[in-house]
């Protein structure tokens, strides 16, 4: 048997995790805005509750499970590590997207968190803000950005990825901590 042919222990859910990184800034594309008023904020220490909205809000349908019950401490911990940076995609006033960054080890940028909420996906927020943060990102300097997915996200995350000439270069099974709202 197989690992990907074993069932998931109880309490947990099998994914296949894909691992991508890039080491090129992509060519220079002309991205259109998305409809309505969009910004980009750097989310300077958020406070636990906002980052749970957003991560909540967008993680909710793709079993966004690892720190959903972290108490506010160890929370806190992982989103101001240092290196760690988190942008908000806001629409029309409201938050509408989650992206955050793991600078700290340098020339390495690795992305921990990308998602966009319910309410904005398929209208192109998801490109668009994808777009700026990878900007921002190779702005910085470094030789390669690393992300991952898995089969439990969004299905259009690994082709978006890949069209914005990300590449896999490794895969595993994982057992991920099923989530209880």
């Amino acid at each position: 048997m197989t690992p990907s042919e074993r069932a998931a222990p109880p309490g947990t859910i099998r994914t296949t995790v894909t691992f991508l990184e890039m080491t090129e800034r992509p060519a220079a594309r002309h991205r259109v805005a998305p409809p309505g008023k969009v910004a980009i904020l750097h989310a300077e220490e958020p406070p636990a509750h906002f980052y749970r909205y957003l991560y909540r809000a967008i993680g909710r349908d793709y079993n966004w499970s690892i720190r959903w019950h972290l108490n506010d401490e160890e929370l806190l911990a992982r989103i101001r590590a240092v290196g760690v940076e988190i942008y908000v995609l806001y629409a029309n006033g409201v938050p509408a997207g989650l992206c955050e960054f793991d600078f700290a080890h340098m020339p390495l940028v690795q992305v921990l968190y990308f998602g966009i909420t319910p309410e904005f996906l398929g209208r192109g927020y998801g490109r668009f803000f994808l777009d700026q943060m990878l900007e921002l990102a190779w702005d910085r300097g470094p030789e390669r950005i690393r992300l991952n997915t898995c089969t439990l996200d969004h299905p259009r995350a690994l082709p978006m990825y890949q069209r914005f000439g990300f590449a896999p270069y490794a895969q595993e099974e994982q057992d991920l901590p099923l989530l209880r709202v």
